[in-house]
């Protein structure tokens, strides 16, 4: 069965993760600014369906692929660390806008928005190294059940991402107006989400390891 540091290990993981400004949390923000709560919930959950799919690949044999063929793997995590660098750049760049600064965006249709989200998330990279790479690690096959521990497992990380990303959907246009009326604080807020972005653009373009088995 699933062991409670299994379980803590992957809420700390997950919750550093979804706290850093990544595509997910972008997209589902801005929607939420420009098209109001309910467009940026609807964004939410075509986020949590990429997750669910995510979760249940990598738990039903995806993981095994990059077992067999090692390269496929690392080719995932440099296109995933270019993909945060660029995230990064855009933050850091001259002109470079916050996640929480107003942007005109036209209305989507629900179908639009949930598939938009969707997508947004099935081309995650975060999310293909959360778990393909860090999730697997808590897995003990001592403990038996090793595919009901990985469902558990990335359950955990789902309900923390949605429960967080939906918190930022309620709250953002609050956020939006606090930081327009402190220009400073936008700035900070976009340079330590640039940082952060290139620091984890970092970690997986160096990191040497290969796929865990799960």
């Amino acid at each position: 069965m699933v062991e409670t540091g299994a379980v803590l290990g992957v809420s700390a993981v997950g919750l550093g993760m979804v706290l850093t400004p990544g595509p997910n949390m972008m997209y589902v923000v801005s929607r939420s600014l420009t098209q109001g709560r309910r467009a940026g919930m609807i964004s939410l959950l075509g986020v949590g369906l990429g997750f669910v799919i995510y979760m249940s690949m990598a738990n039903l044999g995806l993981s095994a692929v990059f077992l067999v063929v090692p390269e496929l793997y690392v080719a995932v995590k440099l296109a995933g660390a270019a993909y945060l660098g660029w995230l990064a750049w855009q933050a850091l760049k001259p002109g470079g806008v916050s996640v929480f600064t107003p942007q005109e965006l036209a209305p989507d249709s629900r179908r639009r928005l949930f598939t938009m989200g969707l997508v947004t998330n099935l081309l995650n990279p975060k999310a293909a190294i959360m778990y393909l790479s860090l999730i697997p690690q808590f897995v003990e096959p001592k403990a038996g059940h090793v595919l009901l521990q990985g469902f558990v497992l990335g359950s955990v990380q789902i309900v923390i991402s949605l429960t967080v990303n939906g918190l930022l959907v309620v709250a953002a246009g609050t956020i939006a107006v606090f930081l327009a009326r402190r220009p400073s604080w936008l700035r900070i807020q976009r340079y330590v989400m640039g940082t952060v972005l290139g620091g984890l653009a970092i970690k997986p373009a160096t990191d040497r390891a290969r796929p865990a088995a799960v």
